[in-house]
């Protein structure tokens, strides 16, 4: 279980060995090819090996590796009385996903929030309708700081919906995500993949695995990125990383694992097209009939600045795993972990709140900064075993978890016009440009201000910048314990039972003020589980969860403030019921699942923006999940699920009874997502994948929105030889226009267009 964590110096070099290596190994496996097929002259070819056909690795029920990463599920996914979905590698590779929000969208019930300056640009995915920016692990830690994440280290993603904070803790109103990382293993190999593509896209990544001696064993995942964004006019995305880890005492009872991880962005960040904005009566620049949607403007259309726009990441963890097997089932492991995640942004927000649109007919290029580090160090502690009391069979999980997170965060001042001189000045404010492109667009207002079709992504702008020096720095420590036990009562009978109790406390200090919430609290969760077959389940269970302020650890989109530093936390149970089968002699696996989430206590404005928050707002969403992966014949694999979401904002803030029986923000009611391959010869296999989503809000009053869309991809890949393996995979076959995510406020994220990559995947 290697994984991430970070030095204290950020690796700031681009390494060009990765690049060399991929060159030699994919010539050596193109060599080994023909020397093979020259050995074989004359001979009959040997039939190739049915790559394309094979199970769905970690996808079925019963899967070894969702078992061995998470131990506080002490039964098997057939048996646990919760919707748990795993993306699998092969499913990963199969659709092309190179980063967590690419794999993230077979997942149907998931979308995806945007960003801005206060609220980070990064990860942002939204489960059930409730935002889980902060509840993301990796190999069950939690993973601090807002980032982007990539998938080259990664094995399986696994996705546990409803109220989980009995799982992860604080958070997880709508559930969470677990990234699972390559681990060393007890055989040789070096595999890889290089691709090229539209749209300037390149993409090289390896995976050197080698035991050394008999219990020892090394594995080097590396790889290098950049691309444009397809259909978009400016938008690029490079970075490169690199990921060591190795195992002493590999297959012995006590076993060692250290592993590092390093991430390095230099994006030129999205930033999406402006709502058609319905302003109030009351404002000055009124716009009665705004739609609420997406400006009309073609999907080229970027408004950043190529001369200021820039999102810089550096994301390092390091880590430790000490394991020891009793034996009879009895298993320790103590993992410490360090991660230092930065983030350095300025992007260019499309702003019509001032009417720019109808009145000036321009954009503010508005400029949304932030400069952030957060550093955690977690130490968590896993004790699994069985024993029995009479009749009755335990499975039982204990741990405990030390943590510190430390968070700093500024941003910059950047340079705008003064209206009353048309002079460049030091420091963006509302009082000296207020948004409003009353200068004109172009040279007139400094470049701040574009028109809104065929606006110039090299405009020369050249306004000031500097470092704002208004930092704030967050410390939040957590202790946790928990304890799971699943009781085998019977044949057909089990009772899952599990709590955890949570010491939260954060503080924040600035200029402006000291703030401090300390929270103690439980949570739990319950199911009984009746198999009416050996390979089926039907449960019924009950979960919690917990959100005090300063959840995001002072870099995400739930932080503490004058307004609620002494309110509760926010509390939500879920109650579902679902049923898990095995068909098809375990090929295929169904789930089913009608579940009910609330919060009774939601935090809400007693005013406008910045008024004092109160534990009184009322959320539900009631809702229906299918799901089903595996194989339906031996050349047929099918991964996939449908989510209906009914939701409703039951008790909204006293200031805006408008919101009052709304749907969530970032709550479709359907979604779908559905992946499929067949394998037409041993050697060739085609796929597709349909991923449909219908109409989102961006606000609580619903007068923000993009339209629902439905999105193809096409995949064919070829085995070459035992060694190489083509694969063209054809994302947004339709080159559909359509949005994937959607701000409360300004505007919405442009999906990339029509895209082609052709890889080619080795193996030695």
């Amino acid at each position: 279980m290697p994984v991430s964590a970070s030095p204290l110096v950020a690796v700031r070099s681009r390494p060009a060995a990765p690049k060399r290596l991929l060159a030699s190994t994919i010539g050596l496996a193109l060599v080994s090819g023909h020397a093979a097929a020259t050995d074989n002259h004359g001979q009959p070819e040997p039939p190739a090996p049915e790559l394309q056909t094979t199970d769905l690795k970690g996808v079925h029920v019963q899967a070894a590796t969702l078992g061995s990463t998470s131990p506080k599920l002490t039964a098997p996914l057939l048996d646990t009385p919760r919707s748990i979905e795993v993306i699998p590698a092969q499913v990963i590779r199969q659709t092309g996903s190179n980063s967590l929000l690419d794999a993230l969208r077979t997942v149907p019930g998931i979308t995806f929030g945007a960003g801005e300056g206060g609220n980070p640009n990064g990860d942002r995915p939204f489960i059930r309708g409730f935002d889980s920016q902060s509840s993301l692990f990796i190999d069950g830690v939690r993973s601090s700081g807002s980032q982007s994440r990539e998938i080259f280290d990664i094995e399986q993603v696994e996705v546990i919906k409803g109220p989980g904070s009995a799982y992860s803790g604080r958070g997880a109103a709508g559930g969470s995500i677990n990234l699972v990382t390559k681990a060393p293993e007890a055989r040789d190999f070096i595999k890889g993949s290089v691709g090229v593509g539209s749209d300037a896209y390149a993409r090289a990544s390896a995976d050197w695995n080698q035991r050394v001696g008999e219990n020892v064993a090394f594995r080097l995942n590396v790889m290098d990125h950049h691309s444009d964004v397809p259909g978009r006019n400016g938008p690029v995305q490079r970075r490169w990383g690199v990921a060591p880890s190795i195992t002493f005492g590999l297959g012995r009872p006590t076993s060692v694992t250290l592993g590092y991880y390093h991430l390095r962005s230099d994006d030129v960040p999205d930033s999406g097209i402006p709502y058609d904005n319905p302003f109030a009566a009351t404002s000055p620049h009124a716009n009665l009939n705004g739609s609420g949607r997406p400006i009309h403007v073609p999907r080229d259309t970027w408004y950043g600045l190529r001369d200021r726009d820039y999102q810089r990441q550096d994301n390092d963890t390091g880590s430790l795993r000490v394991q020891h097997d009793f034996g009879d089932g009895w298993l320790l492991r103590n993992t410490s972990v360090y991660a230092r995640s930065s983030n350095d942004y300025i992007w260019t927000l499309p702003d019509d709140s001032n009417g720019n649109f109808l009145l000036n007919g321009g954009i503010w290029r508005r400029g949304n900064n932030r400069v952030s580090r957060t550093d955690s160090l977690t130490n968590q502690t896993d004790l699994t075993g069985e024993f029995a009391t009479g009749a009755i069979r335990h499975s039982v999980a204990v741990g405990t978890e030390l943590s510190r997170e430390k968070t700093w965060r500024d941003g910059y001042l950047i340079g705008a016009v003064d209206p009353a001189t048309g002079k460049v000045v030091p420091g963006q404010t509302g009082s000296i440009v207020n948004g409003a492109c009353t200068l004109g667009v172009g040279a007139p207002s400094g470049w701040w201000c574009a028109p809104v079709l065929n606006p110039n992504p090299h405009d020369p702008w050249h306004g000031p910048i500097a470092r704002a020096n208004a930092p704030v720095d967050i410390v939040t420590d957590t202790r946790s314990a928990w304890a799971f036990d699943t009781m085998t009562l019977g044949e057909q009978w089990e009772l899952n039972l599990g709590a955890r109790f949570d010491s939260f406390g954060t503080r924040s200090d600035s200029a402006a003020a000291k703030l401090r919430n300390d929270s103690d609290f439980w949570n739990y969760q319950a199911g009984l589980v009746w198999k009416p077959a050996a390979n089926g389940s039907v449960y019924l269970s009950w979960g919690t969860s917990a959100t005090p302020p300063g959840v995001d650890a002072g870099d995400g989109a739930d932080g503490i403030a004058v307004t609620n530093q002494d309110l509760k936390p926010e509390h939500s149970r879920n109650l579902e019921l679902g049923s898990k089968w095995n068909l098809l002699d375990g090929r295929i696996a169904l789930s089913a699942a009608l579940f009910r989430t609330q919060m009774d206590n939601a935090r809400v404005a007693t005013g406008g923006r910045g008024s004092p928050q109160i534990n009184a707002g009322k959320q539900r969403v009631d809702g229906v999940e299918i799901g089903v992966n595996g194989k339906l014949g031996e050349r047929w694999t099918i991964y996939g699920g449908y989510s209906h979401l009914d939701s409703k904002l039951l008790k909204a803030a006293p200031g805006d009874p408008a919101s009052r029986g709304k749907r969530f923000p970032n709550t479709p009611a359907d979604s779908l997502s559905l992946w499929t391959t067949y394998a037409l010869t041993p050697r060739l296999t085609v796929g597709g994948g349909a991923f449909a989503m219908g109409k989102v809000y961006g606000n609580p009053a619903n007068t923000k929105w993009v339209p629902g869309y439905t999105r193809l991809d096409a995949m064919a890949s070829y085995v070459v030889n035992p060694h190489l393996t083509l694969q063209l995979n054809v994302q947004n076959l339709t080159d559909k226009y359509y949005f994937n995510e959607a701000y409360t406020t300004h505007y919405a994220a442009v999906a990339p267009g029509r895209s082609a990559v052709l890889t080619a995947d080795f193996k030695l």
